[in-house]
């Protein structure tokens, strides 16, 4: 997800991904939604909309959608512990299918790199987040009118309120411009749409037409759509060839707070005993950096260079620019993390956690998607089945827990 109105969106929290499925809801009337409507119509003609854009936009919609709602209050950025986010997007899965597709757009990834600068393993990185490079897309049940979603924050929700009109009136002119149809402005709870997930106004400023049919189409063209995250990556900044961070060790006792988040070189940050992982030595030993520990002192430690920041103007979250970036290491076939996370636990791969939630849903307890994400329902699935057989009711997707399940 994409936005100008960063600050806002640090917030309120409305950075966004379709990775996750949102279960359809049923209409049903209401009379204030369906007044706010008719409202609203005066602001968006003030703001260039014609009538028979909006009544398109809008046609059928006579309720708010309580899953948006929902889903604002939950985003996984914010709630998840950092090893959660990152061992639900850092898969074995992602990683094959991300240097199949690179492998498959390689002539437009040619062309996207040398017009942006950007590294075609970022944008892989980043349509994996997104949508699970296109997969979310794929799925009704993923997508929603964007008319519904924005007008639900607009009428509900006063922290997002300010900006769903903003983004709603930019999402009918992008109707209007004959860029999209009325019927497939489609997207997540917060407005952003296509491969990339762009919000209607970064689209707006943003996305660009490579494959040069006339329209940028994010929903339906793969490079439009990877074209143009690299465009809003390029225009906030990214530095070609260079690195988002570099996992680093800190000297005993060192604490974040008696640095501050202030950058120093990382000659500077050498000379305070931090060192890269494994004896490699920086290569710029000029360049800035911030230190982000996200997990502890038992957990990994970075220097994070000015392309992590850049990488948090498409989503404004520590653990998604770490994400980006480390994914698309992982594309690019170097190795996972040196120190791991501090879970407490011995987590499992890919498809043991697909095998998890596969006999949990044999025993009852569990009702989602067998995709090996361990999400918020898979999490109450095992807290039941926990208490159900005695052992401490944690919610880890454990080792512990498979084997306990596997027994019977």
């Amino acid at each position: 997800m994409t936005s100008k109105l960063l600050s806002q969106l640090k917030y309120t929290g409305m950075a966004v991904t379709l990775s996750m499925t949102f279960l359809a809801t049923p209409a049903y009337a209401d009379a204030g939604f369906k007044k706010w409507i008719r409202d609203f119509r005066g602001v968006a003609a003030q703001n260039g909309v014609r009538t028979s854009t909006y009544d398109a936009v809008f046609a059928g919609i006579t309720s708010p959608d309580p899953e948006v709602i929902k889903s604002a209050n939950f985003q996984p950025e914010f709630k998840s512990k950092v090893w959660d986010y990152m061992d639900n997007r850092i898969t074995k899965s992602a990683i094959e299918k991300g240097v199949a597709l690179k492998a498959q757009y390689k002539p437009w990834l040619d062309k996207i790199e040398k017009r942006y600068g950007v590294d075609r393993n970022i944008l892989m990185a980043i349509w994996s987040m997104e949508t699970s490079y296109g997969a979310a897309l794929e799925r009704d049940s993923a997508l929603r009118s964007v008319a519904r979603s924005l007008g639900t924050l607009a009428y509900q929700d006063k922290r997002r309120r300010k900006f769903a009109r903003s983004q709603l009136i930019s999402a009918m002119k992008i109707v209007q411009n004959g860029d999209v149809s009325a019927t497939n402005l489609r997207g997540s709870w917060a407005g952003a749409m296509g491969h990339t997930q762009f919000i209607p106004t970064s689209y707006q400023t943003w996305a660009v037409d490579i494959d040069g049919d006339g329209k940028r189409n994010i929903w339906e063209s793969v490079p439009d759509a990877l074209a143009s995250a690299a465009n809003l990556l390029k225009k906030n900044g990214w530095r070609t060839g260079q690195t988002w961070g570099y996992e680093v060790t800190t000297p005993r006792g060192f604490k974040t707070s008696q640095v501050g988040t202030s950058s120093r070189t990382l000659g500077q940050w050498e000379s305070m005993g931090i060192k890269r992982v494994k004896g490699k030595q920086f290569p710029d030993r000029n360049r800035k950096a911030n230190i982000k520990i996200l997990a502890g002192s038992k957990g990994p430690a970075f220097l994070m260079t000015k392309n992590f920041f850049v990488l948090k103007s498409y989503n404004n979250a520590d653990k998604y620019a770490l994400a980006v970036g480390h994914l698309a290491d992982r594309i690019a076939g170097y190795d996972e993390f040196a120190v791991d996370w501090p879970r407490g636990y011995i987590r499992l791969n890919e498809e043991e956690s697909k095998e998890l939630q596969a006999r949990l849903l044999q025993k009852g307890f569990y009702d989602g998607e067998i995709d090996g994400k361990i999400g918020g329902g898979s999490k109450k699935a095992i807290l039941s089945y926990q208490k159900s057989v005695g052992l401490a009711q944690d919610g880890y997707a454990s080792k512990k827990v498979l084997a306990k399940l596997r027994g019977g």
